[in-house]
């Protein structure tokens, strides 16, 4: 009988494991402990699609940097063959590989645990993201089939997006910042009821004076 995978949940811990990286040793979620961080598997290396990928996130590492969050790759190939081609992508692309790879029987391992190998797609790991906080607590995550490289700006903007809402309790429209309907605006999550005196107070004022605006009773949103 096939063995199940128990995937880890959204808001449930990111299972502790000690990995092979192009930069040695690690301890996810250990040796990031106050940082975010983006793990993501490919299939294979020197292969064309997850290149760009690799590129790709290596462009946008700075913008990752900024929201405080760290990049980690993974696929099944060996640690040694990592190293080879980060090295033909620095040498060829115009971003470097700042980032460790995860490879070896560790990564088979990741893989196995986080459900990153679908065997009707064949042997290899199948492109998936996971986003994880500064307290090690898994966020979001996503899979792409083999044959669809990833928008490295979505995982960018997802960040971005939660940590918006850790920071102010307001959740973000679709397509945010660019949402063709409310803009950049945020949408209020819960508005205070009337047993909250002082928070349903400032929430009416904010909505009289516009600081807030109502399409429905359940559809409010504003501007940080």
């Amino acid at each position: 009988m096939e063995k199940k995978i128990s995937l880890p949940a959204l808001g449930e811990n990111f299972p502790s494991m000690e990995v092979e990286t192009t930069h040695g040793i690690k301890n996810i979620p250990e040796d990031y402990k106050g940082k975010w961080f983006v793990l993501f598997s490919h299939p294979g290396d020197f292969t064309p699609v997850c290149t760009t990928e690799f590129e790709s996130f290596a462009m946008s590492e700075n913008e990752f940097k900024e929201l405080n969050t760290e990049l980690i790759g993974l696929s099944l190939d060996s640690v040694e063959d990592h190293k080879k081609w980060v090295e033909w992508i620095n040498e060829n692309a115009p971003a470097k590989i700042n980032y460790p790879v995860i490879g070896g029987e560790s990564a088979n391992v990741v893989a196995k645990e986080l459900g990153m190998v679908h065997e009707k797609l064949g042997p290899a790991s199948v492109r998936a993201v996971f986003i994880v906080d500064d307290k090690g607590v898994l966020r979001l995550m996503m899979y792409y089939p083999m044959v669809i490289g990833r928008n490295i700006s979505e995982i960018v903007r997802s960040v971005n997006a939660l940590q918006v809402f850790d920071k102010y309790s307001v959740a973000t429209p679709a397509d945010y910042p660019n949402n063709k309907w409310l803009g950049e605006n945020q949408v209020i999550v819960e508005q205070p009821s009337e047993e909250m005196k002082e928070a349903r107070e400032a929430f009416d004022k904010a909505l009289g004076n516009g600081d807030i605006v109502q399409k429905a009773a359940w559809l409010n949103h504003k501007k940080l």
